[in-house]
């Protein structure tokens, strides 16, 4: 749960001057803290800072409490030296509230009180935008990043953006606390997949926990016939299995994921990369071969899995995941110029829970591209928006994000045991695919339901690297 930091600003000569001014600020900040706490946050509201010694005093309490993020609200006309200091002593985001408390004032009503003193009262109580170019100001020379939000207390577009800024942070949060595991090797030759685990590291501040692939056969080893029997009965429930699948195979998967439930439970993971072959020892083919049942329920249950050891996109595929719309594995399968659409898949795995109904498990003769044969899921991503997130790198080594938004629409697609979908995007596919390649990301990405461009925006600037939008 986000923990935010709130605090308004006003002038403190104001309310001797004017009656009631000060309770009706209060009255619209206790409305912003009901607002933010909808967004499921802890809210830490330490009331009106009018003067330095409680800008200090304040920075305590949020210090403290250790906040996520400090949302300011201008009340009013406030003096910055107030809140320099807080903002000095604090090491969260900010986000400015330049927010009025309705559209317009209504200016023969406010004419027609006639009473000069009370006039000024009332349009001191509309007279938030007279200080935010005051903070940009003090902000920009004392080099502090922060968020400015304008608009009027229920003004809808406010609220998104405010629900984007603390799903973004959100987002950061749990990058840096995720522990991702990376087991086995690259897959030989893909260089646009081979990652630098310490830049990793140094952007999402995630741990990286290396494991052998032995580690997962010995959990397998050692296995009880009612965990294997149970593990069956979650393939029925989640999977539509074909009736084609042999219960050995069926077996076999299922061994298998009950090993990486155990491997994730010891680690703590919260995703994983992965690939191996075991060429010379059928021990281990036996487990390459039998991992996408398993490592597709993984991922439907938000810990994403990538194949082909690709690091960088299993942190795309997790950031989708945090922000609730899935993050499925995938690549760019062919391109449709009669429909002017683009299919996208993988052979899994899959994040389930954006699929368009139960997803399939099925056998596949050849694993292509990879030895030997076994189960493979056959699924379509539900119609409507999505949104495709790579994390990329660049020359220099510097990390960046290729974003996209577009819908995943109606239409036939390739039942080969593999994930793979139909999207449409706002330019023809043709521009989409030159832009996207021209980019520089990898050749995989993570697909999510629904349009998260806003957000992922501004999780990139608050971990202080580039976003290119390619719509």
């Amino acid at each position: 749960m986000i923990k935010i930091g709130l605090f308004g600003i006003g002038l403190d000569t104001y309310w001797n001057q004017f009656d009631g001014l000060l309770d009706r600020l209060l009255g619209y900040q206790s409305e912003i803290k009901g607002k933010l706490e909808g967004y499921d946050t802890t809210v830490v509201d330490v009331g009106m800072v009018d003067t330095p010694f409680k800008a200090n005093n304040a920075a305590s309490v949020f210090n403290t409490n250790e906040v996520d993020v400090i949302v300011l609200f201008i009340s009013t006309y406030a003096l910055s030296h107030n809140v320099l200091p807080l903002v000095q002593k604090t090491n969260a985001p900010l986000i400015v509230l330049n927010l009025q408390p309705v559209k317009a004032i209504d200016y023969k009503q406010f004419n027609a009180i006639g009473d000069r003193g009370k006039m000024t009262g009332e349009w001191l109580a509309h007279c938030q935008s007279c200080v935010a170019p005051e903070l940009a100001s003090v902000f920009n020379r004392s080099k502090i990043a922060f968020e400015l939000v304008s608009g009027y207390l229920h003004d809808y577009e406010v609220w998104q953006e405010l629900k984007d800024d603390i799903d973004a942070i959100h987002v950061v949060k749990t990058m840096q606390h995720n522990r991702v595991g990376v087991m086995g090797h690259y897959y030989n030759g893909m260089l646009d997949v081979y990652s630098d685990l310490t830049g990793q590291a140094s952007v999402f501040g995630n741990h990286f926990e290396i494991i052998e692939f032995g580690t997962l056969k010995a959990l397998r080893d050692n296995l009880k016939s009612s965990e294997i029997k149970s593990k069956l009965n979650e393939f029925e429930d989640v999977y539509n299995v074909a009736a084609d699948c042999e219960i050995s195979e069926l077996e076999r998967a299922a061994k298998t994921s009950i090993a990486l439930d155990k491997l994730v439970q010891e680690y703590q993971l919260g995703s994983l990369a992965y690939y191996f072959e075991g060429e010379g020892d059928l021990a281990y083919q036996d487990i390459v071969t039998s991992l996408i049942p398993g490592l597709t329920l993984l991922t439907g249950n938000n810990v994403p899995v990538a194949g082909e050891y690709e690091i960088k996109n299993v942190q795309a595929m997790k950031i989708m995941d945090v922000l609730g719309c899935g993050g499925s594995f995938s690549e760019f399968y062919a391109m449709d110029f009669e429909e002017d659409q683009i299919l996208l898949g993988h052979d899994g795995p899959a994040h389930f829970s954006i699929s368009d109904g139960k997803v399939g498990l099925v056998p596949v003769p050849v694993y292509h591209g990879k030895p030997g044969k076994g189960l493979s899921i056959q699924m379509k991503v539900k119609n409507g928006p999505v949104t495709l997130l790579s994390v990329a790198q660049d020359a220099k080594g510097a990390l960046f994000f290729v974003c996209a938004e577009g819908e995943s629409v109606a239409g036939e697609t390739l039942q080969i045991g593999n994930t793979n979908s139909r999207y449409k995007f706002p330019i023809s596919i043709k521009e989409f695919i030159n832009a996207w390649s021209l980019a520089g990301p990898s050749h995989h990405c993570a697909i999510g339901v629904g349009h998260k461009k806003s957000t992922i925006k501004k999780i990139a600037k608050l971990l202080n690297i580039e976003c290119i939008d390619i719509c």
